[in-house]
């Protein structure tokens, strides 16, 4: 099935919800939505009960899903919405792909937690997407997840949960100082959590001081493999949350990092640094459990 989306309402459908919601629920194959150009300004859910969802827009510029909703906004019942309640885009289905758009959450920077995407899939694939947030950008929920030549901002704990998520050729850009990129909480016994393939870390201009991940669950598991690092990371690379009894049960570890903000001899003594031979295990199929990220 192919559902077309457009700000003019020519395709089909003004509304991405309103797309999503008009797949009848007992229908099992996948569906591909195209998005025409614009900024759709909406809260979108993509349900549970939904077959393999494919959003598909025209590039990262021109397609646009926006709302701002943070952590202090209230809900329809009058109390705050919290953490878990502010994503922009909501992702429910066991199988969901995303391609060649942005997901922003515009809260603005100082406002609390302010999600901009919420993945709880099985299997998630994002390529060549955008996602725009402040604080808690994007929610790794359950499953596994890759993304594929993404750009990913925030400044404090801007990509945590417990998913085993894959990052291939991304970027991730520091908008604050002395803030954290990860926080993971993989739970106890996974042998994968967060794995960054050939990504860089890039600042804003005068951002320094901002670690690669704290654990926010014990056993939080984050591996940087050739991972170019720009000034803004600070030299001792990790943080132990304020929990000093983590530093024995996270795993935070490096491979061939570069870049001013690599240095090893610096990193804090709780961190390892990968050989060779360890480095190769962090390959795309062995990481997912071998799934194939193709997409649905």
């Amino acid at each position: 099935m192919l559902i077309t989306v457009s700000k003019d309402n020519t395709g089909g459908f003004g509304s991405l919800q309103e797309a999503l919601d008009s797949i009848p629920p007992e229908y099992r194959s996948a569906v591909t939505i195209r998005i025409r150009p614009g900024i759709y300004e909406e809260k979108i859910t993509v349900g549970q009960q939904l077959p393999p969802i494919l959003l598909l827009g025209e590039d990262t510029e021109s397609t646009i899903l926006s709302w701002s909703d943070n952590a202090h906004t209230l809900g329809p019942d009058g109390e705050p919405l919290g953490t878990f309640r502010t994503g922009t885009l909501n992702v429910f289905a066991s199988v969901f792909t995303a391609e060649n758009l942005t997901v922003r959450n515009s809260s603005g920077p100082g406002t609390g937690q302010a999600v901009a995407a919420f993945i709880d899939a099985d299997q998630a694939v994002f390529r060549r997407v955008r996602l725009l947030g402040d604080q808690d950008t994007l929610y790794t929920g359950q499953g596994r997840q890759y993304y594929d030549n993404c750009y990913i901002e925030g400044d404090v704990d801007y990509i945590f949960g417990p998913a085993t998520a894959l990052f291939d050729r991304c970027e991730l850009h520091n908008k604050r100082s002395r803030g954290y990129i990860t926080a993971a909480s993989t739970p106890e016994g996974a042998r994968f959590g967060y794995v960054f393939l050939n990504c860089g870390i890039t600042g804003g201009e005068g951002v320094s001081d901002v670690y690669l991940g704290r654990p926010w669950r014990p056993y939080a598991r984050v591996a940087f493999i050739r991972t170019g690092m720009d000034a803004s990371v600070t030299p001792e690379g990790w943080h132990n949350w304020g929990q000093p009894d983590r530093e024995a049960t996270s795993r935070y570890e490096e491979y061939a990092s570069s870049g001013p903000g690599a240095g090893p001899q610096a990193r804090v003594s709780w961190s390892r640094q990968l050989n060779a031979e360890e480095a190769a295990e962090y390959r795309v199929l062995n990481v997912l459990g071998g799934w194939h990220p193709e997409g649905y």
